[in-house]
């Protein structure tokens, strides 16, 4: 599996392991967290929305669909508070990615807090906020060094270990 990153040209893999390493574990944790699957598709895309980055938002449209997701709550997940789509749970979940994506600007209010809470018991609440941290790390990481979208297909990272991972040149 390779992965093209417009600002690396020359990395050593053995450190692409080591980061995809690092990086995996993340996912890993929040894959066995118990958090329903459609759920954690929808934190990973609102979050990727908010910071940006195209190659998370291919990956995890796709990903979506794949799972079922409809074309419609997709469309209007940049909307899900004025859209009549999305649950209780799922409406907390994306304020809460929203208040934790953004912590510089929002501190993560406690109304935030309180609503999230409604929803979600502390060992949730843990998860999910590891599922935000997560992909927020992924975005950064895709934004900075320029992640080419497009290739990605679902189920293609499914089993990978770090060092199945390279970097194009």
């Amino acid at each position: 599996m390779q992965v093209h990153a417009e600002r690396l040209r020359q990395v050593d893999p053995a450190n692409v392991e080591r980061a995809m390493r690092a990086m995996l574990a993340l996912g890993a944790y929040q894959a066995d967290s118990g958090l329903e699957p459609s759920l954690l598709e929808l934190v990973k895309l609102r979050a990727s929305q908010i910071n940006g980055c195209a190659y998370c938002l291919d990956m995890h449209t796709k990903d979506a669909r794949a799972r079922g997701e409809s074309e419609q709550r997709i469309y209007l997940l940049d909307a899900w508070r004025e859209s009549p789509f999305y649950s209780d749970r799922e409406r907390a979940a994306l304020a809460w990615t929203e208040a934790v994506t953004l912590v510089a600007e929002t501190r993560v209010p406690d109304a935030v807090y309180e609503e999230v809470q409604t929803q979600f018991g502390d060992d949730e609440l843990l998860a999910l906020t590891m599922a935000v941290v997560t992909i927020n790390a992924f975005n950064r990481l895709n934004v900075a060094l320029r992640t080419v979208p497009g290739a990605y297909q679902p189920g293609i990272f499914d089993g990978v270990v770090p060092r199945d991972v390279t970097l194009a040149r």
